[in-house]
């Protein structure tokens, strides 16, 4: 790992407040070197305040995942070739009409990362950044999700892991994904990691979590604890916009991705 990555990975233990890394025996944070000595703290030079947040963690409503029919077995892709598999998705999705979604957006966001991840994490749907540039998570909470990702494991980077969302269009000022637009995007999603085939999947948020899993269950209920769906590993956390606004839950998110980092160790056998 070289000095700025650890730098930026002892940054975000920092803001969660945690005093030592816990990894077999305790190394006190104090003992690292101090970046905000020698460039611009990462909070300082953050862009301007994030759009309208899209979801509220904890819910009342039923979500779209609840309230959608279910969506049927999702059709089948090359095997063998997780990469050649995606290229089928993406083609197969084209220049998606399947939701009124369709005319406003910029471009579709299908997904990026490596095709043989054995970590894919889903969030809930594409920002206005997201939007403009066709790629998942590249605002403030892709950012923050780079931190997060990088917190697992020094050997996990960015790169090595696949990134996708539930929506593969912006909804309009950031609002909550509707029934009829879970139900048009599912079944790229579920094949998706049904082509991936990853050890674990992380759902970002409410809905995410709650259409992966296809549950009501209030996120704050789901996280802090694995899943089974289609033999791969689930577990759900908060989403990183909402962490933005309540950085008093990046604890609980460091809590998640050292069970991430533990369920990674044990699969690897």
């Amino acid at each position: 790992m070289s000095r700025d990555e650890l730098i930026r990975q002892i940054e975000f233990f920092r803001d969660i407040g945690a005093q030592s890394l816990d990894v077999g025996r305790a190394v006190p944070l104090s003992a690292a070197p101090d970046s905000r000595s020698s460039r611009p703290s990462a909070r300082s030079a953050a862009a301007p305040a994030p759009a309208p947040a899209r979801e509220t963690e904890a819910k009342t409503a039923p979500s779209p995942a609840a309230t959608a029919p279910t969506p049927p077995p999702a059709p089948s892709t090359p095997a063998g070739d997780p990469a050649a598999a995606l290229n089928a998705i993406r083609d197969e999705l084209g220049d998606c009409q399947r939701c009124k979604l369709a005319p406003k957006r910029r471009h579709i966001v299908f997904g990026s990362g490596n095709p043989n991840a054995e970590l894919v994490f889903v969030g809930e749907a594409p920002g206005a950044d997201e939007d403009e540039q066709g790629l998942p998570f590249v605002g403030r909470a892709g950012q923050l999700l780079t931190k997060i990702i990088e917190s697992i494991d020094p050997d996990i980077k960015r790169p090595d892991v696949y990134i996708c969302n539930v929506l593969k269009c912006r909804p309009p000022e950031n609002r909550n994904p509707e029934p009829d637009e879970v139900l048009a995007c599912n079944p790229f999603l579920r094949k998706q990691l049904a082509s991936i085939r990853p050890k674990i999947v992380c759902c970002l948020g409410t809905f995410a979590a709650q259409t992966v899993l296809q549950t009501t269950t209030p996120i704050g209920r789901l996280r802090g604890r694995f899943h089974d769906v289609d033999g791969i590993r689930v577990i759900a956390t908060f989403h990183p916009a909402y962490l933005l606004r309540s950085p008093d839950k990046k604890r609980d998110v460091w809590e998640d991705m050292k069970q991430i980092r533990a369920e990674l160790f044990r699969l690897r056998g």
